[in-house]
């Protein structure tokens, strides 16, 4: 069949799909309710607030895609679209804007490592955006490329398939915007596999759907679950004039060590030709793009035989393609038991393929085809990033809710990269990430240990965020890290010894500038003084500045008033009493001493313990063994007796306020007493021990 014929049959399966679906329950025998199959049904663009659904047909549970994928606006498809009939997963979207580059992955997790697994996924246009210009985008699964899909038009709608084995516990799918308008995906399927069908996917191919066709059957129903235990969608063929279709109510049962496990209601129905002498032929295209320019083609065919043969009949037949036999000899089916019969390696280098089945000279009857399944290979040799640093750099995106399009693998494909990252593509190991810029990205809470999961990092910059509490001492596992900028956070303790002493050998630029609380040495690393300290300061030095400012004053004044009245040379009152900050009459223990009291004291000025400007300074004792000083005004001194009676009274003050302030002033001495005469002035104070 030409390309145009084989679109055209594609479409018509695709109609029956639906209505096969949706609303011909009677032909899809269900026993109650699935579960533990381990399938994933996706309604997407289903509202994560909807619950969940079973599906009224297959018994099949459908939930929202949201806890899948953190991307995307959930759209209804266009009214006009929509009928009774069509299955309820088909009547919204989840729509992914973006330039084109754009990528928009699904996570299906909770997988078994190394195990195959069918990936379906849906798309109907119905004009949901009410642009009338269906989209083209591109499909990956994990790192590789799958295919383009391509919307013919709005009321289309179209399947994609692959069979791949899993490396991890979890798998990507991905919608990749390529310019050509905006991807959406109707719904996404995921079913689990047993190794050992489809030998042919592998950890370096998978098996890209092309067509899987179930002939024999005229009432266009698709068979799938539970008909069919791994879900697979067998598309009924049209009948054909040159084909006689044959069936059997049995059935059919599996060989042993079945590769594909064509389930018995698709095996039930076959076709042969009308004349016997004729052969069964099909054909289809190449469909090279520019990901896969000479994709290789994998063909099974399907037969059992339906009838018991009389004595004496045989159906044999050689199968070829493209001119060039198969098994090396003629093929006959068992009776009410699958064969297959298959390329073992991918064919390709041809711009059509075509598959002709021929009775042998042998043969009494003409063959028979019951089912067919094409496929594309797809090269899955695609590397992803470390394992290590994919699970780290998860765990950080998960932390931090990073607000960037982090879907996909984090490093590979190389242009698809996530931004903020830089990666390494080293031949002999998987890339690596060695850069992560997340400055200015709105993060908060604590440094993540998961940093130090990035082996391979060489710079790190967390800069301009709201990062709060310590330095991890994690961060030292890091030793290819040669710049770390924490700038302009909210950190607080001090920076790890060793990322210290990496700085000052040059292995490590850090930045850590405007991190009020956060300190480079330990041994100087303070926490904030609390309140109560603070205020417990406030309230002992603030009156202690005000009682000397006071006194300092008073001093100041007291002596400008003196000053004004001038000179006094006849009569100097006697310092009997003074006033200090405000208390009259504070009595002095002041004592006036004689001249010849004073000889006594000093035994006639006999030792000499200073001088000063007014003059000499004798040591004396008093009657009770008291130490005095003695200082007797020269006449000769050039100071004035103003300046002389100043000192008294200064004595005085500063005797007063040690007794206020409890406390000494070391320079000053108590006041005892003084003596003026006419010629000659005295000031007597007690020595201090």
């Amino acid at each position: 069949m030409d390309g145009q014929r084989r679109r055209a049959m594609a479409a018509r399966w695709l109609w029956p799909l639906l209505l096969g679906i949706a609303g011909l329950g009677g032909v899809l025998q269900v026993h109650g309710q699935v579960d533990n199959l381990g399938f994933i049904n996706l309604d997407c663009g289903l509202p994560e607030s909807a619950a969940g659904y079973v599906d009224g047909v297959t018994k099949l549970r459908f939930t929202s895609d949201a806890g899948f994928i953190d991307a995307g606006t959930n759209y209804n498809m266009s009214s006009e679209y929509i009928t009774p009939t069509m299955g309820r997963s088909w009547h919204n979207v989840r729509s992914f804007g973006g330039g084109a580059g754009t990528r928009s992955c699904y996570t299906l997790q909770s997988l078994v490592a190394g195990l195959k697994y069918l990936i379906r996924a849906k798309f109907w246009y119905g004009n949901y955006d009410g642009l009338d210009r269906a989209p083209v985008f591109d499909l990956h699964v994990g790192v590789n490329y799958w295919t383009t899909v391509n919307i013919s038009n709005a009321n289309t709608p179209v399947i994609y398939e692959i069979i791949a084995v899993v490396p991890g516990e979890s798998v990507q799918v991905c919608l990749v915007n390529t310019g050509s308008g905006t991807p959406f995906i109707s719904a996404l399927d995921l079913r689990p596999l047993k190794n050992g069908l489809y030998p042919m996917a592998n950890a370096t191919q998978g098996l890209v759907l092309h067509t899987r066709a179930n002939f024999g059957r005229d009432d266009g129903v698709i068979l799938r679950y539970p008909n069919d235990p791994h879900d697979r969608f067998w598309i009924p063929m049209s009948k054909r004039a040159e084909w006689t279709e044959v069936s059997t109510a049995k059935k059919v049962q599996n060989i042993d060590d079945d590769s594909f496990d064509a389930p018995s209601a698709v095996m039930q129905t076959a076709i042969t030709p009308v004349n016997s002498s004729s052969p069964v032929v099909f054909s289809w295209d190449a469909e090279p793009s520019a990901n896969n320019p000479d994709p290789g083609y994998i063909c099974i065919l399907h037969f059992s035989e339906l009838q018991p043969l009389p004595v004496n009949a045989v159906r044999q037949f050689y199968v070829t393609l493209n001119g060039q036999l198969w098994l090396g000899k003629g093929f006959t089916p068992q009776y009410l038991y699958t064969n297959a019969v298959f390329s073992s390696f991918p064919n390709n280098g041809h711009h059509q393929y075509n598959v002709s089945l021929n009775a042998t000279a042998n043969s009494t009857l003409p063959p028979i085809l019951n089912a067919l399944e094409i496929f594309s290979v797809l090269p899955t040799t695609g590397i992803t990033t470390a394992t290590q640093d994919v699970s780290a750099i998860a765990a950080i995106r998960g932390k931090y809710q990073v607000k960037k399009n982090w879907m996909g693998d984090p490093c590979v494909p190389k242009n698809f990269a996530w931004k903020g990252l830089g990666c390494s593509y080293a031949v002999s190991s998987p890339p690596s990430v060695t850069g992560l810029n997340l400055s200015s990205s709105g993060l908060s809470g604590n440094l993540s240990s998961s940093f130090a999961g990035l082996k391979g990092l060489q710079y790190l910059d967390l800069s301009r965020n709201n990062l709060t509490g310590s330095i991890p001492d994690t961060f030292l596992q890091l030793s290819s890290l040669t710049l770390l900028d924490l700038t302009d956070n909210l950190l607080s303790g001090s920076i790890p010894p060793g990322l210290v002493k990496r700085t000052q050998d040059g292995s490590l630029t850090l930045r850590y500038g405007n991190n009020p609380n956060l300190c480079s040495s330990g041994n100087y690393c303070q926490p904030p003084q609390k309140k109560r300290g603070s205020m417990v300061a406030v309230y002992v030095v603030v009156p202690i500045v005000a009682v000397l400012v006071i006194l300092l004053l008073s001093v100041l004044l007291f002596c400008m008033r003196r000053r004004r009245q001038g000179r006094t040379s006849g009569n100097i009152k006697q310092l009997d009493e003074v006033s200090i900050m405000g208390h009259n009459s504070l009595r002095l223990d002041n004592r006036r001493f004689t001249y010849s009291e004073l000889e006594a004291i000093t035994n006639g000025f006999e030792r000499v313990i200073g001088k000063g400007g007014f003059g000499k300074v004798y040591h004396g004792s008093l009657e009770d063994g008291t130490q005095v000083a003695v200082k007797l005004r020269s006449e000769s001194s050039d100071q004035g007796e103003q300046e002389f009676l100043a000192e008294v009274r200064i004595n005085v003050i500063c005797s007063r306020l040690s007794i206020l302030m409890r406390f000494s002033l070391v320079m000053c001495m108590d006041l005892f007493g003084f003596r003026l005469r006419p010629w000659q002035k005295f000031t007597t104070r007690i020595l201090f021990p």
